[in-house]
């Protein structure tokens, strides 16, 4: 193994070993309930996601309870992410200060750490996405076969997050702009296209039987849920989410390619994928995946700029590390919790929330939905176990959205607890699987309107814990008896994609 193939598979062991020290704390993530409990349903695609990072979740979970693994999987992720990073400085001529410097760029950007601390749809972007690019620069560089490599990075991309279409139509963008009209000339190419196709293909028909669910979900995000910013301000959060000082790197290499004949695609197609995030009001993380490449770039052209000033190179690493270091805390969840809070409102830091909410967390969204679940589902418990014996039996428990659903599911197997429902999401297809509402144990509703849903109502407990997300804070816990629409009927009127 030569030098420059050591460097990067110690940078991605170090990164591996880093994030599997530093992301099993905490608790359970909203969403990481979400995905195992999906994943325990196997099917070709989901309302709000497809079917990898499901499936990858709930196999975590396989043998019992552990966020150990389950964030391990994204550890794995993290480090690949960074091994094809160091392999893109390779490729663009870097040696291997532009390999080290490139990987701790990579490696400490707060938007790429917080993808590869926990479970999610982006996840497997953070390797796919530099890999499927690093796959066309190497078929343009006169080696076809890797367009085979590009279609399937691409479209196993695809059955993680449906993103992946914005970059995949700014990379035909790039080329086209480039004139690298050779790159549609080619038979692996196509071959490439319909691999990725293939592969991509399942989902989508799951989508389109289902009527498109994940298309109505975004309709609704945009309508007072999602933050919407302008041109400026989105492209201003790209500073902000990869570390203001960081950002130099890559806005290095950004102009770097653009400089370079052979690699100036890639430039071009940053620019529009952009310009389609700012378009679709996209949330400002989406397009994180593609900044592997740009660091690489960065770090390549910063090494070339101090060929003959060798002295600058620690320095820059030293303010790599050092930049990364001060916001870490912030992404990763490596100190005790009120320590945390203390050090987060001693930072100057802007609102990098995506949502919008009527009450900010006392910590952000990330940890907050971090807390509180199996206290909740405890509350709930309780409220199950009190109820008598004739109607535990036919006691049906409705969440009010997928997070709560996924968390009795997860949790609730240690009490006895019946299978979650909810009109959320994916939880509304799976229907009110065989209860008729004349025993419902229901988290967070209005007590007026059950009161005129039902033939009587108690108010039986009430979940607070001060860590969760106000919306979850106080949340009480109602006991309707003797539905008035049973719920099957009712069932309909529950839908919520949001």
């Amino acid at each position: 193994m030569n030098r420059d193939a050591k460097i990067a598979w110690w940078a991605a062991a170090a990164t591996l070993l880093f994030h599997a020290l530093a992301n099993p704390h905490y608790g359970f993530f909203r969403d990481e309930l979400y995905f195992i409990i999906c994943g325990r349903h196997p099917d070709w695609g989901y309302v709000d996601q497809p079917p990898v990072v499901p499936l990858l979740a709930a196999t975590t979970q396989v043998f019992g309870q552990s966020l150990f693994l389950l964030r391990f999987e994204a550890a794995i992720f993290a480090a690949a992410s960074v091994f094809v990073t160091c392999r893109l400085v390779q490729h663009f001529g870097g040696g291997a200060f532009a390999q080290i410097f490139g990987a701790l760029c990579a490696g400490l950007s707060p938007v790429l750490v917080a993808l590869g601390m926990k479970a999610g749809t982006d996840m497997p972007g953070l390797w796919l996405w530099p890999l499927g690019v690093l796959c066309m620069a190497r078929a343009l560089d006169g080696r076809p076969r890797y367009w085979l490599g590009a279609g399937l990075a691409f479209g196993f991309a695809f059955e993680s997050k449906y993103s992946i279409l914005f970059l995949i139509v700014a990379l035909i963008a790039g080329l086209l702009a480039a004139r690298e009209w050779r790159a549609f000339a080619t038979r692996s190419f196509w071959a490439g296209a319909g691999i990725g196709v293939a592969i991509a293909l399942p989902n989508a028909l799951w989508q389109a039987t289902h009527g498109f669910p994940m298309a109505e979900l975004l309709r609704n995000g945009q309508q007072g849920k999602n933050v919407v910013l302008g041109p400026l301000q989105y492209a201003l959060m790209q500073l902000v989410i990869t570390n203001p000082l960081l950002a130099l790197v890559w806005l290095a290499g950004l102009v770097w390619l653009l400089l370079q004949p052979r690699l100036r695609w890639l430039g071009y197609a940053y620019a529009a994928l952009l310009a389609l995030m700012i378009a679709f009001h996209a949330k400002h993380y989406y397009m994180a995946d593609i900044y592997p490449v740009l660091f690489a770039a960065g770090a390549v052209a910063i090494e070339r700029w101090t060929a003959l000033r060798a002295k600058l190179r620690p320095i820059a690493i030293g303010t790599a590390v050092l930049a990364g270091l001060v916001l870490l805390p912030l992404v990763e969840p490596i100190l005790p919790i009120e320590t945390f809070i203390a050090y987060r409102h001693a930072l100057p830091l802007p609102d990098t929330s995506t949502e919008n909410q009527a009450r900010q967390p006392k910590v952000q969204q990330d940890w907050a939905d971090m807390f509180g679940w199996p206290e909740m589902v405890a509350t709930v418990a309780r409220v199950y176990d009190a109820l008598p014996p004739a109607d535990r039996a036919k006691a049906a428990i409705f969440a009010g959205n997928y997070g709560e659903a996924a968390a009795i599911d997860f949790f609730g197997g240690r009490y006895g607890l019946p299978p979650a429902l909810s009109g959320h999401n994916q939880y509304f297809l799976w229907g009110p699987r065989g209860y008729d509402g004349s025993v419902l144990i229901r988290l967070g509703s209005n007590e007026t309107d059950m009161r005129g849903r039902c033939r009587s109502v108690e108010r039986a407990a009430t979940f607070s814990h001060p860590l969760v997300m106000p919306f979850e804070n106080d949340r009480p816990i109602f006991v309707c008896r003797g539905l008035k629409t049973p719920l099957p009927k009712l069932w309909p009127l529950t839908k919520f994609y949001y």
